[in-house]
């Protein structure tokens, strides 16, 4: 009788099992004792969702259609929170780009405005007192070599403090350049090396502490030139910059020059605050300007120079400072020039040498020398300041005198020797090279013996000197006076004046032009190449079919092509030399 209740309750429970909702004690109706107390009616109807025993308003509710209405609710309720869902995700992640972008638009934007400003401010830095030039320049001062005191040198009656500078002419005008009184113009400063040239730029640099002056030295290589301007601007031409790590392109590779131009380009900004915060111009010193080469990249290097300091001249925003030993820079220069100032720079007169080499001296050697001593000193080499530096360091001065004497005549030897009638053919090119510098050199002897006066006793030296178009006219060759400029055999002044490089070179043209047969021997020599260059344009013209009897007959017509005349050339055999008895 409980068979059939049971397996129905049974039945309804599976059958309802998939769509009832998980009891909320699931370990309490584990632990229910097993058998029949588990299947009772009770606990059916608990499992179907009746709330009591059967009756008619009180039926068990339908598992289909239960399982039905709320399969049609899920699937509503399952596409709105699927959708919903989606769009916030959507949302999460466009909000998270856009985040992510404007942090690093900002931070990127801030990193340039800061990099930016930290490029003007080191190189204002650059222009403050005190500058690497004029550190190496003190670390490069000499020490006595015997440590005396003033008061007890010997043959000195004054116990001061002895100057190793001896002003020029020129320092005053280098002072008003140097410190910003001089405006409006840019200069080029040219003469020998070993003039002076550069100790009185650093002269002037130390006077002012280096305060608003920037110094570099040339090179012939454009990308050493752009490194050296680099770090007399301490500029870094953005090789330091980190844009690209917030996805900002960073100045683009390219030559030289245009990174020149952009490290211009920030100095002319350092000048614009400066003039408006001190009223007084930038200085830029370029120091050897010479050993730019003379060619396509060093030819653009040097019009950008001066087309910017033509333009920071007529603004008043920096001055420009050239300094060069070579004419051709000059010649480079003068093409486009309109504001440029040009200051010579030659040997010391006398008084000021003799000041000079005394003073060296006394620094070297804490001595006195006797005015005879250097004023046999001063009549062999001249008032060159690197020669007087030289001598003054050794201990005999008269016997150093003459090793550079014999020095600069070797040097001249070495590179503009003629060899004779006797040279071979190979050597013609180097031989035309020589030869015009022997001709130039004996042309500057006989002016020397020509002259009234070649000696003062208050100037000194007055070498004899040839204009460069006549000097040209003399050599025969235009373009070979350059080498011999660059090899520092002659000298070539801002008035285009041709003369020895120094008073050693000119004592040596007339020791190796007095010689006897010089005169002879280099007459020889461009015989002897007139001949090879005549040997190099004669054609040799052979007709090898006159032998054995064979003729050529030449025949010339008029313009009708009738005969006019005819030649017959043949070979004649020599006459039979007669046997001596």
């Amino acid at each position: 009788m409980f068979m059939r209740p049971s397996a129905l309750t049974a039945a309804i429970a599976r059958a309802h099992v998939p769509f009832q909702r998980q009891h909320p004690y699931p370990s309490i109706v584990r632990l229910q004792p097993a058998g029949r107390a588990a299947f009772q009616p009770s606990f059916a109807r608990a499992l179907t969702g009746q709330s009591g025993p059967p009756k008619p308003g009180n039926d068990a509710p339908s598992p289909v259609d239960d399982a039905t209405e709320s399969t049609n609710e899920g699937d509503d309720g399952g596409k709105w929170h699927k959708y919903k869902g989606t769009a916030f995700k959507m949302f999460e992640a466009a909000a998270t780009t856009g985040a992510s972008i404007l942090v690093l638009g900002i931070v990127g934007y801030s990193y340039t405005r800061y990099y930016k400003y930290n490029v003007l401010s080191k190189m204002e830095n650059a222009f403050t007192p005190g500058d690497p030039v004029l550190e190496l320049a003190a670390v490069g001062k000499e020490v006595p070599n015997a440590p005396h005191a003033n008061d007890s040198v010997p043959g000195s009656e004054v116990g001061g403090e002895y100057d190793r500078w001896i002003p020029r002419e020129e320092q005053a005008r280098i002072d008003g350049i140097i410190c910003g009184e001089e405006k409006g113009r840019y200069h080029l400063l040219m003469g020998e090396k070993g003039t002076g040239k550069s100790s009185m730029l650093i002269e002037a640099m130390s006077k002012i502490d280096g305060e608003g002056v920037a110094m570099l030295e040339a090179h012939a290589d454009p990308e050493i030139f752009r490194i050296r301007l680099g770090r007399a601007l301490d500029f870094e031409f953005h090789e330091d910059n980190i844009g690209a790590l917030f996805s900002i392109r960073g100045p683009r590779d390219a030559s030289a020059l245009l990174d020149i131009e952009r490290a211009f380009n920030k100095l002319e900004k350092v000048a614009l605050k400066r003039r408006a915060r001190v009223g007084r111009p930038l200085v830029l010193i370029i120091n050897q300007a010479h050993l730019i080469t003379d060619n396509d990249d060093g030819r653009y290097l040097i019009e950008l120079i001066q087309q910017r300091a033509e333009q920071w001249a007529a603004s008043n925003l920096a001055t420009v400072i050239i300094n060069t030993d070579k004419y051709w820079v000059y010649e480079r220069l003068k093409h486009h020039a309109t504001r440029m100032e040009v200051t010579q720079v030659s040997d010391l007169p006398k008084d000021r040498a003799m000041q000079a080499l005394k003073n060296y001296r006394m620094k070297y050697w804490k001595e006195a020398t006797p005015d005879s001593v250097l004023t046999e000193v001063y009549n062999k080499i001249g008032g060159r300041l690197t020669f007087l530096n030289r001598v003054a360091k050794a201990q005999d001065m008269i016997h150093k005198c003459d090793e550079i004497c014999e020095m600069e005549k070797t040097w001249f030897l070495n590179n503009c020797g003629i060899l004779g009638t006797e040279m071979d053919d190979d050597v013609m090119d180097q031989q035309k090279y020589a030869s015009t510098a022997m001709v130039l050199a004996l042309a500057l002897h006989r002016k020397y013996e020509e002259m009234d006066k070649t000696y003062d006793a208050t100037v000194g030296h007055i070498l004899p000197e040839i204009p460069l178009h006549q000097a040209r006219y003399i050599m025969t060759r235009a373009d070979f006076i350059r080498q011999h400029h660059d090899l520092s055999i002659f000298a070539i002044d801002r008035h285009a004046r041709v003369r020895a490089d120094s008073v050693p070179m000119q004592r040596a043209f007339n020791q190796i032009c007095s010689e006897p047969g010089f005169e002879k021997f280099l007459e020889a020599t461009l015989d002897r190449i007139g001949d090879i260059e005549s040997l190099g344009r004669t054609k040799e013209l052979t007709f090898k079919d006159l032998w054995e009897g064979g003729k050529y007959k030449l025949t010339s017509r008029d313009g009708e092509g009738n005969a006019m005349g005819a030649v017959e050339v043949e070979t004649v055999p020599p006459p039979e030399k007669e046997d001596e008895d």
